[in-house]
């Protein structure tokens, strides 16, 4: 079997698929037009964001068995008429699902303490103790949005804490984590403290924090986005801080990220004013991109891929 490696992976990838007899080929560096000539000479191919696979690209191929995403999302996958054609579509939200619910703890702690603000002040020369007042975790209510494998992940992370934990997830029925409450969206608005976003970016999740959203919150909110970009309306979220409906926010993704998550596609004013908040906290995407999390997606993918061709074989 044929394995076109189209975009980067752990090496531990490609050296465990080669050991198992996979002939596995190395072409990160082609552009699309190249990738659609030579994908129907292959069996698989491993991917992360740089190439969308839509129709036309699906039809490209012959003899595909599957795609392996290394990562979570799959937006840049059609996944449906991909399987349509039988061709199963695999990721890995297992292995990178530690260090992103990691990185939104963190975020949550820096906005609420002002880590960040007071460092910058510090190394000015400023030290100011009142105006750095932070606020406690303890005592809140914490709201999951998606209840998935990182939104799991991160209610694990929380149960350390002297905290409520509620989830809104619209594709489960019930929780097997006995701390944390299944529950409406509605009880969402009526009872957070801090909001998570754990969702994937699909038609029903695109835009859904948007200014109607945030304004039914009955108390102003500390947000973070560790998701996608596009699951928030990133002006409706400036003007709920400024208006106090949001008291900071941490965002990992932006709603402006090209494709690839390699650079930034917006008007030089809103970089300007995210940049210079001060209740934004502000990383690029990175919340599941540890060293760690590098190796763990490329096992998982492994795993999956070599279940599968044997139950295909």
């Amino acid at each position: 079997m044929k394995i076109l490696f189209a975009d980067t992976a752990h090496p531990h990838l490609k050296g465990s698929l080669e050991l198992s007899g996979f002939i596995c080929d190395d072409l990160i560096e082609s552009d699309l037009e190249k990738i659609k000539v030579i994908i129907k000479a292959y069996d698989g191919v491993v991917i992360r964001s740089k190439f969308k696979f839509d129709k036309e690209m699906l039809d490209a191929t012959e003899n595909l068995r599957f795609i392996a995403r290394v990562g979570a999302g799959m937006e840049n996958i059609d996944v449906a008429y991909a399987e349509s054609k039988g061709i199963k579509c695999l990721h890995a939200p297992e292995g990178n699902r530690n260090a992103v619910a990691e990185q939104a703890l963190g975020m949550l702690l820096n906005l609420m303490n002002n880590i960040r603000k007071a460092d910058e002040e510090v190394r000015r020369g400023e030290w100011i103790r009142e105006g750095n007042r932070g606020v406690e975790l303890e005592g809140k209510t914490v709201g999951l949005i998606g209840f998935g494998n990182t939104g799991s992940s991160m209610a694990r992370k929380l149960s350390g804490f002297d905290v409520k934990i509620l989830a809104y997830d619209p594709h489960l029925s019930e929780l097997e984590n006995p701390q944390v409450e299944l529950v409406s969206m509605d009880e969402i608005h009526q009872n957070c403290d801090v909001i998570s976003l754990h969702v994937p970016l699909t038609e029903e999740t695109r835009y859904m924090v948007n200014k109607d959203w945030l304004s039914r919150f009955k108390k102003p909110i500390w947000l973070i986005n560790t998701a996608r970009g596009k699951c928030l309306k990133t002006l409706d979220l400036l003007d709920a801080i400024d208006a106090g409906k949001v008291l900071g926010a941490g965002l990992d993704v932006l709603e402006f990220e090209s494709l690839s998550f390699e650079n930034l596609d917006a008007s030089p004013e809103l970089i300007t004013r995210l940049r210079q908040h001060p209740k934004l906290l502000l990383t690029p995407h990175i919340a599941g991109w540890t060293h760690e999390s590098n190796i763990k997606l490329a096992d998982v993918l492994y795993t999956k891929i070599m279940a599968l061709t044997a139950s295909q074989n």
